[in-house]
């Protein structure tokens, strides 16, 4: 980004959009590009269906299989470590810098379908487990190159067009919930539909999709990226921002349907609720659009203080209506849906802007590695918090991350700003 002359006033800054995660120009001139975001985020949309399979068909499992509440949420957990150790793994190795994003992405969706599809053969905890882990670990060379593959092609609507992938993303997680809804009890359905729609996937992006006019420079291996990555302030600042993000997000979409079997109290029928479930969550879809395009045009530091800032009010009176009539509790939990990942995409978004370009790659697997290690402890808290004090208090704690993720990210923004005014043009 460039920032303009040292003598620039922050009047000024803010008048322009620099520092701020604003581009006014419009640079997308291409026609392909809206194709290859279709490409891209219906790729990510199948894709990512195979992640929330076990968790979708969770109380079909534990009675199959009579699991315990803990492992029942290890079979969550399970695949965000593997999807951290992923991650980790790509980021020390640079993988999504080195490798071509489109065979890292096809080859990566074929073999998560192929590790969720193990779960139609295993027959208890200890088979489903290596199971999950190995999804949630090859489902990390999906993610960040989606996002890096359509960065590619969007430059001055960069927001929007990962908002779009995430909103694709967030679809994929859902739609286990949708094959339930259809299929009933059947679990066969949900997983075989899971690992068919990342088949799909592998096709779609090996065949239709290729590079924009935008690419980030190729480099060769370096052992020391990372840790150049982790002593970049602003690099670390967005991803401060990501974690606080992270700390709510997956807790409250794993735990989110067992939340509202309890308030329905059996009132409701199981059908009705996976649907609510899966239009909390798809609700994200509409968020991450939204957030993309108000980002573009206000500013993506906005945008993310403001969806973390309402998101974090629903942590804290949610379980206030746990009580009240459904149709309350369905109105709340749909809009906790749609703000509670509509920043995500713009700290993606961040990182392609803060971070050195020939190391964007490893600093968005770097991002990701870490705000995914942070949900494998809220995902386990939240039924350690159901035990003591009961679902009125399972998801109030979350509301910590929202908060420390506006401090990061108002420390970025003042970073950004700075380095503005104090830098001479061209730097």
């Amino acid at each position: 980004m460039v920032c303009g002359q040292a003598t620039l006033s922050l009047v000024n800054l803010e008048r322009e959009g620099l520092g701020t995660g604003i581009i006014h120009s419009d640079v997308d001139k291409d026609p392909r590009r809206w194709t290859m975001l279709a490409v891209v985020s219906f790729g990510m949309l199948l894709s990512l269906t195979s992640w929330m399979t076990a968790t979708a068909i969770g109380p079909e499992l534990q009675l199959k299989w009579s699991l315990s509440s803990n492992q029942l949420g290890w079979l969550t957990t399970i695949v965000q470590l593997g999807f951290v150790i992923g991650t980790a793994l790509g980021a020390i190795l640079n993988l999504a810098d080195v490798l071509p994003s489109r065979a890292y992405f096809a080859l990566s969706a074929f073999l998560a379908a192929a590790s969720n599809a193990i779960l139609l053969t295993a027959d208890g905890f200890n088979e489903a487990l290596p199971a999950r882990f190995l999804t949630g670990f090859f489902l990390a060379g999906v993610y960040p190159p989606g996002m890096k593959m359509v960065s590619t092609w969007f430059q001055s609507a960069r927001g929007l067009a990962i908002g779009t992938v995430v909103g694709a993303l967030t679809v994929g997680k859902a739609t286990p919930y949708l094959l339930k809804a259809v299929g009933g009890t059947d679990t066969i359905s949900v997983i075989a539909g899971g690992s068919v729609a990342g088949l799909f996937a592998t096709l779609l992006i090996s065949t239709a999709y290729r590079d924009g006019p935008y690419p980030f420079p190729s480099r060769a291996f370096e052992w020391s990226r990372v840790g150049k990555l982790l002593r970049h302030k602003e690099t670390m600042l967005a991803t401060g921002g990501y974690l606080g993000h992270m700390w709510e997000l997956y807790a409250m979409w794993t735990w989110i349907s067992a939340f509202l079997f309890a308030a329905a109290a059996g009132a409701v029928s199981d059908t009705i609720i996976d649907l609510v479930v899966f239009g909390t969550i798809a609700a994200g879809a509409l968020g991450c659009v939204w957030g993309g395009v108000a980002a573009d045009r206000i500013g993506r530091h906005r945008v993310v203080n403001l969806a973390m800032a309402v998101s974090g009010g629903c942590c804290l009176s949610v379980g206030v209506l746990f009580q009240a009539p459904f149709v309350f509790l369905v109105g709340l939990t749909w809009a906790w849906g749609f703000f509670v990942v509509a920043d995500s995409a713009q700290f993606s978004a961040l990182v392609t802007e803060v971070a050195p370009q020939d190391s964007v790659g490893t600093a968005l697997m770097l991002q990701t590695s870490l705000g995914f290690l942070v949900t494998m402890v809220t995902i386990q808290a939240v039924p350690a918090i159901v035990g003591a004090f009961g679902w009125q208090w399972a998801f109030a704690f979350l509301a910590a991350g929202p908060v420390c993720g506006i401090c990061s990210i108002l420390l970025l923004e003042r970073s950004q700003r700075v380095y503005c005014v104090q830098e001479p043009m061209g730097n």
